[in-house]
């Protein structure tokens, strides 16, 4: 299986998963307890493999001297693998900016492109039990890549089946201007990425080939491509007929 180049959030320094261990946790309050990185991505980690899936890579940030992590992990996909893969993103921070969250996506092996279709909050806020509670929540995240795996199978066929005139595309391009999925600045990058794919995989006429123009002109921040590409799916979805 080819290995997908992760991108990490813009600014992190990629670091080794045995850092993770090093960084500090601040002490805990009586209303906020925060989770010590390597805690969250060891617990992620030990129940991926327990639930049968295969690790294949993964990557791991940090930014503001330690206090936010970002990493990714891929697992092996059992349907098309040479195609894409399945992507967990992962955040956690210990400043209070965000709270710990995984988000499922998917990858594309030919371009580096990410997209993510959910994001899992493991709780509100860092809880005064969060830390107890932790291999449950992850548990349930967790179990939620076996249905997310089916339902990325299942779109991205329709995606590559959907075949999609110029005008169409066209008119898709402006819609995702108005879900947000695009800035005024992007417009003219995805249509040239339309016309001209920089990969010999999306010159077919399709919705999948369009959705690829949209991801390799926003590839570069994982963090930014979350909100993006779940808007993106969704009006793909739409442009397919499919109700997911």
């Amino acid at each position: 299986m080819k290995k997908l180049n992760l991108m990490l959030h813009c600014g992190a320094d990629e670091v080794e998963r045995k850092v993770l261990d090093m960084v500090p946790t601040p002490e805990s309050t009586d209303s906020w307890q925060p989770i010590p990185h390597h805690q969250l991505v060891g617990a992620i980690e030990e129940r991926v493999k327990g639930s049968g899936f295969e690790i294949v890579q993964q990557v791991h940030g940090l930014t503001r001297e330690g206090d936010r992590y970002f990493g990714m992990i891929q697992v092996a996909n059992g349907s098309n693998p040479d195609d894409y893969g399945l992507v967990i993103g992962i955040r956690n921070s210990h400043d209070k900016s965000f709270p710990a969250a995984l988000a499922l996506g998917a990858g594309v092996f030919v371009c580096d492109n990410l997209s993510f279709s959910g994001e899992i909050k493991l709780a509100r806020r860092h809880t005064r039990f969060i830390s107890r509670d932790l291999p449950q929540l992850v548990s349930r995240a967790v179990g939620m890549l076996g249905g997310h795996r089916e339902v990325q199978t299942k779109r991205i066929a329709c995606y590559k089946e959907t075949e999609l005139k110029d005008a169409e595309a066209h008119d898709a391009i402006i819609n995702a201007l108005d879900a947000r999925v695009i800035g005024t600045n992007k417009v003219m990058p995805v249509l040239k990425e339309w016309r001209e794919p920089s990969h010999d995989e999306f010159r077919p006429r399709t919705v999948w080939s369009l959705f690829n123009a949209f991801t390799e002109v926003l590839k570069g921040n994982a963090t930014n491509a979350l909100p993006r590409t779940q808007a993106l799916h969704g009006l793909c979805d739409h442009v397919c007929g499919l109700s997911i």
